[in-house]
């Protein structure tokens, strides 16, 4: 499988990880959440690192995982949580722009963005502007959402920009660890992401309730596609050029927002439909350049 059809997969995993991550921490909170999916991630990149039995890379690669561990940590907190609280086909794109991440990292590196790509980002900000201007007026229980929650003023939003922050961080630090080892980039990802969650919730298990029965294979379902996704990308990232790869991974809405229009029946007025449709427009630009 070529790099660009392995970043495309990444993508997917990662769109239906966060739907349903975003599902379960509605229900049961979002450190909860966390510490359950990112602990079965972790063992089933252990397994996959036995099984196949590859060599610890570098300390220097080690490193770049422990970095991604905790921008990832931080990212994906504020995603899930964004998922949890605002319309996912808002914060799903938003959170998207984490793509401009890494091409920003390589201009300060000494890349310079063709003008396809410096199109591709002021159509993303637009895209944005427009998507988070007016929200869906109801709530997932179909109730009429107060105005001091829609649009710039709501949570979901801002929980959303910080998501593009951290995971744009998070993709650049994968790719860096991903040249020692891709198995071993996840793993490290994991064992720094874990720990963090896991004493989290312990301080505050009395404001979140455990799992039961299903949901508990459902966030192992989560922790599953997450991990996959970094594996993948991994992989990608290790054949492929960084900007492209990291664009097409960041597609991951798309599996996102299609979930959420089926299952949520997620409304977007005109102008959301506009901005989201523009802010991918941007994506495929930086994609091009």
């Amino acid at each position: 499988m070529g790099a660009l059809a392995l970043a495309l997969a990444s993508g997917l995993c990662w769109g239906t990880g966060d739907f349903l991550g975003g599902l379960m921490t509605r229900r049961l909170g979002v450190l909860v959440v966390m510490a359950i999916a990112q602990g079965a991630g972790l063992v089933i990149t252990g397994a996959l690192i036995l099984a196949i039995g590859e060599p610890s890379p570098e300390t220097r690669y080690l490193l770049f995982g422990v970095a991604g561990g905790l921008t990832g940590a931080i990212g994906l907190a504020a995603l899930y949580q964004g998922l949890a609280i605002g319309p996912m086909s808002i914060v799903a794109p938003t959170a998207s722009l984490s793509v401009m991440v890494p091409v920003l990292i390589g201009i300060v590196s000494g890349d310079r963005p063709a003008p396809l790509q410096w199109a591709g980002m002021a159509c993303a900000v637009v895209g944005i502007v427009l998507a988070a201007r007016e929200a869906d007026p109801t709530d997932i229980e179909g109730h009429a959402e107060a105005p001091t929650r829609r649009g710039w003023r709501s949570p979901g939003f801002l929980y959303a920009l910080a998501a593009a922050l951290f995971l744009g961080l998070l993709v650049a630090s994968l790719n860096a660890a991903a040249q020692g080892s891709a198995a071993w980039a996840a793993f490290t990802v994991r064992v720094t992401s874990v720990p963090l969650f896991v004493t989290a919730a312990l301080i505050w298990r009395q404001h979140e309730r455990m799992p039961m029965g299903r949901e508990t294979g459902v966030l192992i379902g989560v922790g599953a596609f997450d991990n996959l996704a970094n594996v993948l990308f991994a992989l990608a990232s290790r054949t492929g050029m960084l900007a492209l790869v990291a664009v097409l991974g960041s597609l991951y809405p798309v599996s996102t927002v299609l979930l959420a229009r089926g299952f949520l029946h997620e409304r977007l007025s005109r102008p959301q439909i506009a901005g989201v449709v523009t802010a991918f427009v941007g994506v495929a630009l930086i994609a091009l350049g």
